[in-house]
């Protein structure tokens, strides 16, 4: 049998070569689904933790809301945990982004913002500073100005997602409380005052103006003054056009 000439050879080479290069990006999220292990190391800034399961240690991106709701279970590095995991990977980006959640309400709630045009698993992961309900009720309110406050997120990309999810999100928008369900019993802030001054002061807000914004959301609903999130929400709530 003749060998292929040097020519045939590399026009093989090449055709398989235009295959490759015209397969679409693969994207999987279900390779690891969620782990549970002891946590070597946990940030604030920026948010990860690395977890040790099986004798390997995974580094896991932790949105704000999420590291702020270990810290608040007084989770610190020894302490076991169990994660839901999104895990993204890519022909472009091969290294694994593995992204933590406390609850399957809040990986869901991620894997639809990622739907929403120019909006990656970085910049979505970055922008949740806040519980998803209240990010979903700003969505379905079409309150554009306390979207542009999240980290990433300007004027065009607060259109987009009120375009692409708001109708799609109202489930997450009723949800109630810290606690998101029975499964995870996140402890109850408690100063919920100073949680929200501190947390409109990383959207931005010069921090007389967030506790301005906060004492009269209390004024004008004076039994959220111990809820973190009806509390949010109230303040979100005095900002919509009347």
């Amino acid at each position: 049998m003749r060998s292929p000439s040097p020519f045939a050879m590399q026009s093989w080479l090449e055709a398989q070569l235009s295959k490759l290069l015209k397969r679409p990006s693969r994207t999987n999220s279900y390779m690891i689904n969620y782990i549970t292990g002891f946590i070597r190391s946990l940030t604030r800034e920026p948010g990860r933790a690395v977890v040790v399961a099986g004798g390997v240690g995974y580094e896991i991106s932790l949105p704000t809301y999420v590291y702020q709701s270990l810290a608040n279970d007084g989770i610190s590095p020894g302490s076991e945990v169990e994660l839901e995991i999104y895990y993204h990977v890519t022909d472009r980006q091969p290294k694994p982004m593995l992204v933590g959640f406390r609850h399957p309400t809040e990986k869901a709630f991620f894997e639809q913002l990622i739907q929403v045009e120019g909006i990656g698993p970085a910049k979505a992961a970055a922008a949740l500073v806040f519980p998803v309900s209240i990010i979903a009720s700003a969505i379905e309110t079409e309150d554009l100005g306390s979207l542009q406050r999240l980290p990433g997120i300007g004027s065009r990309a607060a259109q987009k997602i009120v375009a692409t999810l708001r109708g799609k999100v109202a489930a997450t928008a009723l949800l109630q409380d810290v606690n998101i369900s029975g499964e995870t019993q996140i402890q109850q802030v408690a100063d919920a005052r100073a949680e929200a001054v501190e947390a409109l002061v990383t959207l931005g807000y010069r921090s007389v103006e967030a506790q301005d914004k906060v004492e009269n959301a209390i004024r004008n609903n004076s039994d959220i003054a111990d809820d973190l999130q009806k509390l949010m929400r109230e303040v979100f709530k005095a900002q919509l056009p009347k």
